[in-house]
């Protein structure tokens, strides 16, 4: 592989495989989780199963693998069936070391074969890649993932290793529960990136927001991540006329387009990606400088995931969220469209809400949340610390002003109609409720309407 010493957790991680005791290693995005699996997978004897959620990752990794001489093969839908046939015969021959194999196909309908011919196999280990995906309480829940759990069933004999870069202690158990793992060792890595500088934003006129990103960092490497697909060709298109050309990457692209656009943006051939979260995992260019989320992510764990795909290199790197109330309103409905609005995507959605309108070191707050205590009283790479962020005069007053008209006007209307009648501003809705006569009418008409939606918005979120 190349290098010349570990990074952090990593030879612990492979002395456990060779040690055959099931584990859960949580790396950091760049903390070189692959290689954990990869490398004991050609020192202990067997096979080494690995299983992945993505297509594009797979075949990545395996063309890598036997690039530099290891017998490496995957098994997946974008197979043939003469393909398949011959990853079967090679199975049964044993000329594989290390098999990638996406969760579909080996514990999906109709897998029951394909299980049975690896219990016939020589088995060493199995490594369960991005295993938050078998949690619940992950960011990435996926239901076929669940069945997993019969890999214990069918290799009895063999240790199971679970790998993700975001984790929470419950996120863990739920793995651990899932997996059938038994006396799991648990390594689990800092989650702070000291190279990163985390700032947040309201989302205001956006191609002028990005236009300074862009400022900041002419003819460097970054990704922009957009909630809709709409957005992500409208950005691109238009970057690229702006003279910074860019690439769109999302799921309504063909294969063969999207394989293009992430080639291009691997092989350096362009610098800006534009994307939706298809974009990202397992992308392995170091020398990304910024990632801007042009609308907030749906948890936590998907801002760690997508902003630490900046500055793998060490070097410094920019993350910016530009934010809204409307982002979170967005996904409420589109996870209920979806059928996936539980208890458990709701609490995500909230802990996504709270880093966005919080004041406190950036870093503290994504540490924390990760269940990492932050021993620093300042990081000196975010916008709470850096203070850039703007104070407000008076700012305990305006509350109370904003919770008071809250109060007066029944707790029954929204920011807008709130801000209607503190800004002094006689409607129809606010004169035929009687509104125009309460003591909180026009009691901020100083204050920009913009700023005083932003005021309600932060005191909601406080209740």
């Amino acid at each position: 592989w190349g290098y010349t010493s570990f990074r952090p957790l990593q030879r612990e991680a492979m002395e456990t495989v060779l040690a055959a005791r099931d584990s859960i290693v949580v790396l950091p995005t760049g903390g070189g989780k692959s290689i954990c699996f990869q490398a004991p997978a050609l020192v202990r004897p067997g096979l080494a199963v690995v299983v992945s959620p993505l297509l594009s990752l797979m075949k990545d990794q395996v063309d890598t693998l036997v690039g530099n001489g290891v017998a490496a093969g995957l098994y997946n839908s974008s197979l043939t069936p003469a393909e398949k046939g011959r990853v079967v015969a090679g199975l049964r021959d044993g000329r594989y070391r290390l098999l990638y194999v996406s969760p579909e196909r080996l514990v999906g309908e109709g897998s029951d074969g394909f299980l049975a011919l690896l219990a016939s196999c020589d088995v060493g280990f199995v490594a369960v890649d991005e295993a938050h995906c078998i949690s619940q309480w992950g960011h990435d829940f996926r239901p076929e993932y669940r069945q997993l759990s019969r890999l214990r069933q069918a290799l009895p004999g063999i240790s199971i290793h679970a790998y993700t870069a975001t984790a929470t202690s419950q996120v863990r158990r739920d793995i651990a529960s899932q997996l059938g793992l038994r006396d799991p060792v648990e390594l689990v890595g800092a989650f702070d990136r000291p190279n990163l500088l985390y700032r947040v934003l309201p989302r205001g006129v956006l191609k002028r927001q990005l236009l300074d990103v862009l400022a900041r960092h002419r003819g460097e490497a970054g990704i922009i991540y957009c909630v809709s697909r709409r957005e992500v060709d409208t950005l691109a298109a238009w970057l690229t006329a702006e003279g910074v050309p860019a690439l769109p990457y999302h799921a309504g692209l063909s294969d063969a387009e999207r394989s293009r656009n992430q080639d291009a943006f691997l092989g350096e051939r362009v610098d800006v990606i534009v994307a939706t979260v298809a974009f990202g995992m397992g992308i392995d260019r170091s020398n990304v400088r910024f990632v801007v989320h042009a609308g907030a992510p749906r948890s936590p764990e998907h801002y760690q995931q997508e902003s630490g795909r900046a500055g793998r290199d060490g070097l410094e790197a920019e993350c910016l969220l530009l934010s809204s109330s409307a982002d979170f309103m967005r996904w409420r409905v589109m996870l209920e469209r979806g059928g996936e609005l539980s208890d458990a995507s709701q609490a995500l959605l909230r802990q996504m809400e709270r880093y966005a309108t919080s004041v406190g070191c950036r870093h503290r707050h994504l540490s924390e949340y990760f269940g990492d205590r932050y021993p620093k009283d300042g990081c000196g790479a975010c916008d709470f610390c850096l203070n850039e962020l703007e104070t407000a005069a008076d700012s305990v007053v305006i509350a109370r002003k904003v919770l008071s008209c809250v109060v007066r006007v029944g707790q029954r209307f929204g920011a807008m109609h709130v801000s209607s009648v503190l800004r002094g501003h006689a409607s129809e809705q606010v004169v035929s409720r009687g509104h125009d006569s309460l003591t909180t009418f026009g009691l901020l008409s100083a204050l920009e309407y913009r700023l005083l939606r932003r005021w309600h918005e932060s005191e909601a979120r406080r209740e």
